[in-house]
Parts: C-alpha cells; structure tokens; sequence
C-alpha cells in the first residue's frame, strides 16, 4: 500500500539563501518541487551565477508564477517576461533573469527545481 504523503513549503526540505532571496524545495517520492522567492534588484548571474562561477544558468525549468514579474534572459539576446499565472517552459540553453518591477517574485518548479543553484 502506498501512503499519501503531504508537505508544505512552511518547512522545506532544503532551502537555499541569496542575498536578495531564496530558494526552497519539497521532494515528493521521486520528484522535487521548487519555490523561489526573489526580491525587487534580484538578479541570477549576479546572486546566483556569481557564487558558481557561472554567467548563465543552463538548467531546464517547468513551473508557474504566482507573483511579480521575472525574465527569461537567453545568451543571443531573447527576453522573455513571466507574470503571475504564466505557466513557463524554459530550456536549458544558457539564460539569466531577473525581477522586473517593485513587487517580489514568486514561482513554483516543478522541474529543474533538483539541480538549480548547485
């Protein structure tokens, strides 16, 4: 018989701190589930990519925005935002993003979410 299992993101499994936010997981079985939360000025190559030694991120990502405003940054020169409600698929091809605006961003992954900022 398999259990159901339940948890919450008000205690996570991991959480990863930036300097302008943070990064929570939630492992489910076999998959993990991300919550970022980044503050107004975040930004992935200065407070992320930088404590890696990396300019881009290049994980795979599938999730949700439930807050604020991000980009998809790629290497060639596409920006795309994504606002709350957007559903995103953003490939692993080299990309940075940002907050745009006043508000905090929020987004849950639903992949990716294992093997981002490490």
């Amino acid at each position: 018989m398999i259990d159901v299992i339940l948890k919450r993101f008000d205690k996570p499994d991991e959480v990863t701190h930036f300097e302008k936010g943070r990064f929570e997981t939630v492992t489910l079985g076999d998959m993990t589930i991300g919550r970022a939360t980044y503050q107004p000025g975040w930004k992935w190559s200065e407070d992320v990519g930088s404590g890696l030694g990396e300019d881009y991120c290049t994980v795979e990502h599938v999730g949700m925005v439930v807050s604020g405003c991000a980009t998809a940054a790629f290497a060639d020169g596409r920006v795309t935002e994504m606002k709350a409600g957007d559903l995103f698929y953003v490939p692993s091809e080299p990309h940075d993003s940002w907050v745009v605006g006043d508000e905090p961003y929020v987004s849950l992954h639903f992949l990716g979410a294992g093997k981002y900022a490490k």
